[in-house]
């Protein structure tokens, strides 16, 4: 499921192609938005396809070496812990899961040495080699294998991030969050049971995205000259394109979703503000946002439900009590 950092993320994207494309008429940045989140989806299917990829790749060497006019002992009495692993099977087998890739047409054929590398790298990792030394590793082994493949073997991995920007411009910034994706249903499968995830968690999930893109779109103007009357002695004009629009989707969130607790919202931009903008810009955009709530909220515009205002002072009561141990211990 793509989880809502990432569909922030992807209307930050929209939003700053929308405004700086002439004439763009407002049916297109909600197609974007839906194109670039189906985009996501298929990622998380094609990188589920790799180990597969990977372990048939081991097959291929397996049957190559049984196949020689001289076969050693090794190759003639090949380990197949790898090749037999269960939660490889259990996707390769999946009938919902070949219908995605086939339907959606992903495939690793056209990278064969993609596939080798990461089978080089694989092998000479030490989880490996302690797995396929196991006398007989149960089903919890087969599951830390592959995680450990996903955590460990594409990061940094610069010919896996260059196959990937040349097919999809979008999906360098998916990696990260589709990997962890990937992870956590890993880890929540059982010998009985492999779950896809949907695309959305929820319909909440899928109404929050538009929702937000197009009130931001909306409201435009009228946020616009709120940031204007709040930036003290420095003209809106020079403030980072890309801060203005944090600003304007935080202050949507605060004003459109009163389930979100407010310490979400403010979290969830200053770190959009730290990975996309200027270093300076989380704590300009940390300044501004508790001006712009403050006066939004004497106005009466901003509300949030019993349950956010509870899930928001749960928050903060943890972090005051592990700052209270950090300065007991300290």
């Amino acid at each position: 499921m793509i989880s809502r950092r990432l569909l922030r993320i992807k209307i930050l994207q929209v939003l700053y192609a929308h405004y700086n494309t002439a004439g763009s008429d407002s049916i297109k940045p909600a197609k974007d938005l839906l194109f670039s989140v189906q985009k996501a989806f298929d990622l998380y299917h094609y990188l589920l396809l790799l180990i597969v990829n990977v372990k048939r790749f081991a097959e291929s060497r397996i049957d190559l070496a049984l196949n020689k006019k001289l076969p050693t002992f090794e190759d003639l009495n090949p380990n197949t812990r790898f090749i037999e692993n269960k939660v490889i099977q259990q996707i390769e087998n999946d009938d919902k899961f070949n219908k995605i890739v086939n339907n959606s047409k992903l495939s690793w054929v056209n990278h064969p040495e993609l596939i080798k590398n990461l089978y080089s790298k694989l092998i000479e990792s030490e989880y490996y080699k302690e797995y396929m030394e196991h006398l007989e590793p149960d089903y919890s082994d087969d599951k830390q294998l592959v995680m450990n493949f996903y955590a460990c073997e594409l990061d940094d991995n610069e010919m896996f991030y260059n196959i990937l920007e040349e097919q999809c411009i979008f999906w360098n910034d998916d990696i990260e969050y589709v990997i962890g994706m990937i992870i956590k249903t890993i880890k929540d499968m059982e010998s009985d049971r492999f779950n896809l995830y949907p695309m959305y968690k929820s319909e909440d999930d899928r109404e929050f995205a538009f929702t937000l893109l197009k009130s931001t779109i909306t409201n435009y103007d009228q946020y616009h000259k709120l940031i204007d009357g709040h930036v003290e002695n420095w003209d809106i004009e020079r403030v980072a394109y890309i801060d203005n629009i944090v600003l304007q989707m935080a202050i949507n969130e605060l004003v459109k979703f009163p389930t979100i607790p407010v310490k979400v919202t403010f979290d969830e931009y200053l770190e959009l503000a730290k990975y996309y903008s200027t270093p300076k810009s989380s704590l300009f955009i940390n300044g501004l946002l508790d001006k712009l709530f403050e006066e939004l909220t004497l106005q009466g515009k901003i509300f949030k439900t019993e349950a956010a205002q509870s899930a928001e002072y749960k928050v903060k009561s943890i972090e005051h009590n592990n700052q209270y141990s950090i300065i007991n211990i300290q």
